[in-house]
């Protein structure tokens, strides 16, 4: 179910102004009952606004025990704003002070709340209204006008003012909305649809901008102004709005935005915007190099002098300037590239295209590359079918790498040589995670500071014989064990962290722990009580997959006799 409405039945603002009226007192009860509008057009009104179940309402310390910390909040947040909107407006009183002296004017300003109303209940942004109350009052001490002030001290302080910051999810929902653009069963897909094709991409809760839209919002805007257009677009949804409420004919509407109004082209409409003519007057003189091209400044200095530019081509943007080209690495926002930073990744592009080498043992060239998820080595020419690939490892700069180092990075994955029981050989790895050693199937990561350039058989040896300190194989500790055995199994009583959450288990039977349960303050009875409870339930069901039907009694029977076998193999162990 989706709602958008603010629309509350009688019963819920009968119920919100019961409650306000015994937690609060009549002072905090709107003289009459509020009703809000809808600030979204085309709202789902068919259904109530989100609010408590039930009437009367029940307070929310009543079911903090019956949700987990998420739900509860979620629920008290409801709860707050459900109550707050039959609640009484809050009375604030702004007093200014100027002070004028040694040539200058000083102002300042204090706030103090007359009359809490609805902030008593909901603050937004905060889970104690009573302490963010507290926050919001300045107050200023007593003063009468032409008073005298002696300056004690002078607390000078800068203010820098800050570019606007990027968009989130939820603040272009909050501009969409305000600009009419998208209805709120779109707005997800919209969102989803710009990181789909690579327009923007997420970076924490930003919305980054690509080069790749910034190259298509300049060839709209050159050439379909007018369908890009704000008000065009909010014009647009409020008329399929229409269609929506069968108010007017789709294949009509499509038909003249397509192919236009062709008995009155003059007096053609947002309706009738005949986009088939207006892309066949532009194909011949959109030009897909001039739109995709973004200059980045012309340098003053060094041996290159032309002009530097972005380009957005096929298979992403890349740097451009004069007969020399650089890739742009992934993740670096078009706000973070000027000229200084484009020329040195000129620069480090010129670098890969010469080798630092050539390889000793097989006479390939040795490159230092630039890729995706940072620098490389490569072993070999580009059209070569065996070239070798070799990260740099954590640390490591591309100024500082020479031959001899290369080389050596060419070398992972090292044999150490074979372990002195198992005869198995021993490896040292640089991987995703780090650089850690290998026997079989038995993995251990390298300490710090231990490069696998340099560790040792001996070294890797001592590492191999210690426990894994991560991963599947070492189990994690428990959360809690008691002192006493069970008196059921006799098996140690303990809390472990499983998948799912905690839970207790004496060896043979396992219980997870209740929502709200404190896995630490859980004791030693109320542990055993879990176990019986768990342990009287019997063993877990599981559902029966519905065997396909298939011709013959013969296999019928087959797949019976199997499943029963399975059955038994399982109660047995």
């Amino acid at each position: 179910m989706r709602t958008d409405s603010t629309t509350l039945s009688k019963e819920a603002i009968d119920a919100s102004r019961n409650l306000v009226r015994s937690e609060y007192g009549d002072t905090f009860l709107h003289p009459s009952v509020r009703v809000y509008a809808n600030k979204v057009k085309n709202a789902q009104e068919a259904h109530e606004a989100i609010r408590p179940a039930g009437t009367p309402f029940r307070l929310p310390e009543a079911v903090r025990g019956e949700l987990d910390s998420d739900q509860f909040r979620i629920f008290e947040l409801i709860w707050k704003r459900t109550i707050a909107c039959q609640m009484a407006d809050a009375k604030k009183q702004r007093i200014g002070v100027t002070i004028e002296g040694g040539g200058a004017t000083f102002t300042a300003s204090g706030t103090s709340i007359l009359f809490e109303g609805f902030l008593r209940a909901y603050v937004e942004g905060s889970d104690d209204p009573e302490a963010e109350l507290a926050n919001k009052e300045r107050l200023l001490p007593a003063l009468s006008e032409q008073d005298r002030l002696d300056a004690a001290n002078l607390d000078p302080k800068s203010h820098t003012t800050q570019p606007p910051a990027r968009f989130s999810e939820a603040s272009l929902t909050r501009t969409l909305e305000e600009k009419g653009i998208g209805r709120p069963s779109t707005f997800a897909s919209i969102i989803d649809t710009i990181q789909k094709r690579d327009y923007v991409y997420k970076k924490g809760n930003a919305l980054v901008p690509s080069w790749t839209a910034f190259s298509v919002i300049r060839l709209l805007e050159t050439h379909f102004g007018a369908l890009v257009d704000y008000e065009f677009t909010a014009q647009m949804e409020d008329f399929l709005d229409t269609i929506s409420r069968k108010e007017a004919e789709r294949l009509e509407y499509l038909r003249s935005f397509y192919f236009g109004d062709t008995e009155n082209p003059a007096t053609a409409d947002h309706q009738a915007i005949g986009l088939k003519k207006r892309l066949e007057e532009k194909v011949e003189e959109i030009d897909p190099r001039v739109t995709a091209m973004f200059s980045l400044g012309t340098p003053t200095e060094g041996e290159h002098r032309e002009e530097v530019f972005v380009r957005v081509g096929k298979y992403g943007p890349f740097l451009e300037q004069g007969e020399r080209r650089g890739s742009i690495p992934d993740g670096l926002a078009p706000d973070e590239i000027d000229l200084p930073k484009a020329l040195h990744l000129l620069e480090q592009s010129q670098v890969e295209d010469e080798p630092i080498g050539t390889h000793p043992e097989t006479g390939k060239p040795i490159y230092v590359k630039v890729g995706r998820f940072g620098a490389y080595i490569q072993l070999g020419e580009n059209d070569d079918e065996e070239k070798r690939n070799q990260s740099l490892l954590r640390g490591m700069e591309v100024a500082d790498l020479t031959l001899e180092m290369a080389c050596k990075l060419l070398t992972l994955p090292r044999t150490l040589g074979d372990h002195p029981e198992s005869g198995a050989p021993i490896q040292a790895f640089d991987g995703r995670y780090g650089p850690y050693i290998k026997c079989e199937k038995d993995t251990r990561s390298l300490p710090a500071g231990v490069s696998p350039l340099e560790v040792t058989l001996e070294e890797a040896i001592t590492l191999l014989k210690q426990p894994k300190t991560r991963g599947r194989a070492a189990p994690k500790e428990p959360i809690k064990k008691f002192e006493q055995p069970s008196p059921i199994t006799e098996g140690e009583v303990k809390i472990l962290e499983g998948r799912f959450g905690p839970y207790v288990t004496d060896g043979e039977t396992n219980a997870s722990l209740r929502k709200g349960m404190d896995a630490a303050e859980m004791t030693f009875e109320a542990a055993l009580d879990l176990l019986a409870e768990r342990a009287a339930k019997g063993p877990s069901k599981k559902k029966k997959k519905k065997a396909s039907k298939k011709k013959g009694a013969t296999k019928k029977k087959a797949a019976k006799k199997k499943t029963t076998r399975k059955k038994a193999s399982q109660k047995d162990g």
